[in-house]
């Protein structure tokens, strides 16, 4: 009994630790658990078993094949001897005919229709796991947007702090200068409005963030709290080729083709096999003898089907039309994905020009802000004026942060959009 309790309580623990919230996540981590925790992962063994179960069918091919046969009959007429003489008595054949028998087929020459037979089943295994790889693979869009999301949230939060701690600098300044009779209550006021203003968008922003956080736990199947460090990932340098898991699928198509080229031509090959027949019957295989009697039958046979030349051309040039429409959609595919490239690259370049100059407006706004908050304190200004340059500083660093994020994004769509 005590083991028992011991064995529950391990359970306990380990079920705990893996419910347990993350600590940090990184966004390669988010691609690889949406992955995993992507319902149609599942089929990657149904297609592993099916491609088992094929080449085995396939493979079983190249065994004897064993048919067992029966006939009973009677006939309106039987062969006769027309034939009489008194030294020789000839007993006619009886019209009730039977026999049962079984034979045994070996192939020793296919063609090489059960290795093409094979290879099609690997080539249509591949197909089937690299469609599912592009599937999964364009989780990667969503995974950024709500990632990347989750992250300006949290940028646009810690400004908002930011520019609360302005805001309570102001309030401190201006009751400071109503204490001493050189400003109206009415300026404190203001300040006041504005920071009960910046609590509800910090609530709007919680709110929104915990959105995100739920989607994102939803896609990868994990849990998260408030905790929750959601890992800011370095920039990416900018790349032109293209490497994108639909263009493996369009070679195993390829592939398959090919395959299937070959099995027409097999189709049209003899086939050669040795074969064993042994069974019981009346008449066996002397046809004059009345009696039932075994019999056997051993030999090699050929067989060859020619009416196959009849489509052969026809077929042929069905695949080279189903060859050329392939080439012509992965040309669509690179065309279409360069032109995608080439935007994201666009796009990454005009948001680096605009942050290279939003460095300069904050740092200009910073000393903007620092004289209005003298001023404010010395009374030279109202707290309206204190407050919107607060308020300029702070959309300042709000224009920075969403740059940043939107490069980053524009960044990693980019990665994507090109190919890991």
């Amino acid at each position: 009994m005590k083991k028992i309790f011991i064995l529950i309580d391990m359970l306990l623990v380990v079920g705990s630790a893996f419910g347990q919230p993350f600590e940090r996540l990184s966004i390669e981590e988010s691609y690889k658990f949406a992955k995993e925790n992507y319902p149609l992962t599942k089929q990657r063994d149904l297609i592993e078993r099916t491609k088992e179960y094929s080449l085995s069918n396939a493979a079983k091919g190249i065994l004897p094949v064993i048919t067992i046969n029966g006939q009973d009959s009677y006939q309106s007429d039987v062969t006769s001897i027309p034939i009489k003489s008194p030294d020789m008595n000839v007993e006619p054949l009886s019209k009730h005919q039977y026999k049962i028998y079984g034979e045994v087929a070996a192939n020793l020459y296919d063609g090489g229709a059960v290795r093409n037979q094979k290879e099609l089943h690997r080539a249509t295994a591949k197909i089937d796991e690299q469609n599912l790889e592009v599937q999964l693979y364009q989780l990667r869009d969503r995974i950024n947007q709500i990632y990347f999301g989750i992250l300006l949230l949290d940028a646009q939060l810690e400004q908002n702090e930011l520019m609360k701690t302005d805001i309570r600098r102001g309030i401190k300044q201006v009751e400071a200068s109503i204490n001493n009779g050189t400003a109206l209550k009415s300026s404190a006021d203001v300040l006041q409005a504005e920071y009960l203003k910046a609590n509800q968008k910090t609530i709007e922003l919680k709110a929104s963030r915990k959105a995100f956080v739920d989607m994102l736990a939803l896609m990868l199947g994990v849990s998260f709290d408030d905790s929750t460090i959601f890992e800011k990932p370095s920039p990416l340098s900018t790349r032109d080729e293209i490497n994108r898991p639909e263009l493996s699928l369009y070679q195993y198509r390829r592939d398959a083709i090919s395959v299937q080229s070959k099995m027409l031509s097999t189709r049209n090959r003899p086939r050669l096999s040795v074969f064993f027949q042994g069974g019981y019957g009346r008449p066996a295989l002397d046809m004059l003898n009345n009696s039932p009697e075994p019999y056997y039958i051993t030999g090699l046979r050929l067989n060859w089907t020619i009416s196959g030349f009849y489509t052969f051309k026809k077929e042929k040039a069905l695949l080279r039309i189903e060859q050329s429409n392939l080439d012509l959609l992965q040309e669509t595919f690179v065309y279409n994905t360069k032109i995608s490239l080439k935007s994201h690259s666009s796009e990454v370049d005009k948001l680096k020009d605009v942050l290279a100059s939003d460095d300069e407006i904050i740092r200009l706004r910073e000393k903007i802000t620092q004289t209005a908050s003298a001023q404010l304190e010395n009374g030279v200004i109202t707290s309206n004026d204190y407050l919107r340059e607060v308020t300029a500083e702070d959309q300042a660093r709000q224009n920075m942060i969403v740059h940043e994020i939107q490069l980053l994004l524009a960044q990693y769509n980019l990665q994507t959009t090109a190919g890991i």
